[in-house]
């Protein structure tokens, strides 16, 4: 799995940061996504996948084929 976000749609809800915190972070100034390991290892998928599913934003993009 390889991870994209797009800090440009990220509305800031923080929801990643709290399904998936080894992942994704914050940005102090304005709580932008932040994205920390692009490629997860196998055991954060399932919650990857969800935060993924849950972000308000659409911020999050998964490529499943790498």
């Amino acid at each position: 799995m390889k991870v994209r976000v797009d800090d440009g749609k990220c509305c800031g809800a923080g929801t990643c940061v709290m399904l998936a915190p080894d992942v994704f972070d914050q940005r102090d100034e304005d709580g932008i996504v932040v994205l920390l390991d692009e490629t997860p290892p196998e055991r954060l998928h399932a919650t990857v996948r969800e935060a993924a599913g849950v972000c308000p934003a659409a911020a999050i993009e998964l490529d499943e084929n790498v």
